[in-house]
């Protein structure tokens, strides 16, 4: 059996995706470092319309352990700084009118295993998704050798295949996971 089987194509794409998920969603986990990724899903009312702050400013990070955030329209300056510190991410912004500025404080050991733990949850949760994967895979595959689309044999290599491409998307999970744990410990 190789990949070009539609099943096995699906079931790699479907689980390709979830692992750039939970890369995604770890871009948006607070480490040590500041990062303006943990800014996309805060929202600012931008002319009566909720809009995502990279959507209203160019977000950088600056020395200091500063992120820097100079909105497009200046009279947004205010609407930003409540919407951060409204946001609960344990740090403060302030602005001075034509800048928000966002000083990230240096993490105590604690918080940094607090951070470690959620990714770890995160990794759990999308290798549970993978699982979801590979049963409802594996359904389709039973359901074929049911009505006779596909012998028995088949279907067995099939289904190994199957567990093969779970596996794999296991372990890439698990090195996504300890590459952030890195980041979080050495920040």
């Amino acid at each position: 059996m190789s990949l070009k089987d539609p099943i096995l194509k699906e079931a790699k794409n479907k689980m390709d995706k979830t692992v750039k998920h939970l890369e995604d969603e770890y871009k948006k986990l607070r480490t040590g470092r500041p990062s303006p990724a943990m800014f996309e899903e805060i929202m600012v009312d931008y002319y009566g319309t909720p809009t995502p702050i990279n959507q209203t400013a160019t977000l950088t990070v600056g020395e200091d352990r500063t992120v820097v955030i100079t909105p497009w329209d200046k009279s947004l300056c205010a609407k930003i700084e409540k919407a951060i510190n409204a946001a609960n991410l344990g740090m403060m912004a302030s602005t001075d009118g034509n800048v928000v500025r966002v000083k990230f404080p240096n993490p105590t050991v604690e918080d940094r295993k607090k951070w470690v733990k959620h990714a770890k949850e995160l990794a759990e949760e999308f290798k549970i998704a993978l699982r979801n994967i590979r049963r409802e895979d594996m359904k389709i595959v039973k359901e074929k050798q049911k009505n006779g689309e596909i012998p028995e044999d088949d279907a067995r290599k099939l289904e190994d295949e199957i567990q093969k491409i779970l596996k794999e998307h296991e372990g890439k999970i698990d090195e996504v996971f300890h590459k952030k744990e890195k980041e979080i410990m050495d920040s």
